[in-house]
């Protein structure tokens, strides 16, 4: 496989999860267990939950999420601003953690949302689960442009570019997840 399909945003055609990752705790779960986001933090009972893993010898952080009824813009297709939410959170979590393997650290910097834009492609199905897939273009020492994918019934549904910059004490978003 050419390093262009490899690491490209788009994933192949899948029926099933179209990825393996090695731990059970996602990034949100090992760095941010109390937190109360409402699109990852684990302690958020109404939250969406969105669970991140790096991808076992990849650059890329994937996620799977399934929509419930009440996530949908009409029948059978996820809203959009649930989408957006997941990009955000899932794209958040992919900077934080190449920030930390860029610096070596043991915790991932506080990283918050600079932009963001997302591109609907087509509906995402709600009928299933669907795959978020993210990686860097571009890290600096503060910051990682990030890019992702949602992908649903194996196609392809919106996608993401992103700018996510580590904070520091005394910034407002500071340690709150």
């Amino acid at each position: 496989m050419s390093d262009a399909t490899r690491f490209s945003p788009f994933p192949r055609r899948f029926t099933e999860t179209p990825f393996k990752v090695k731990e059970s705790q996602s990034l949100q779960e090992r760095y941010a267990l109390n937190s109360t986001c409402w699109g990852c933090g684990p302690a958020n009972p109404d939250g969406l939950h969105i669970r991140s893993f790096p991808k076992d010898g990849e650059v890329e952080v994937v996620a799977e999420w399934k929509p419930q009824k009440k996530h949908e813009a009409y029948s059978g297709a996820l809203n959009g601003g649930v989408i957006g939410t997941l990009f955000d959170c899932h794209c958040n979590w992919t900077a934080a953690y190449h920030l930390m393997r860029r610096a070596k650290a043991n915790r991932p910097p506080c990283t918050v949302t600079a932009e963001y834009a997302v591109k609907f492609l087509r509906p995402a199905p709600t009928n299933g689960s669907v795959f978020l897939s993210a990686k860097v273009v571009d890290l600096k020492e503060d910051r990682a442009t990030i890019e992702g994918t949602l992908s649903a019934g194996g196609k392809v549904c919106a996608t993401c570019r992103g700018v996510f910059v580590a904070v520091k004490e005394g910034h407002p978003a500071y340690h709150r997840w």
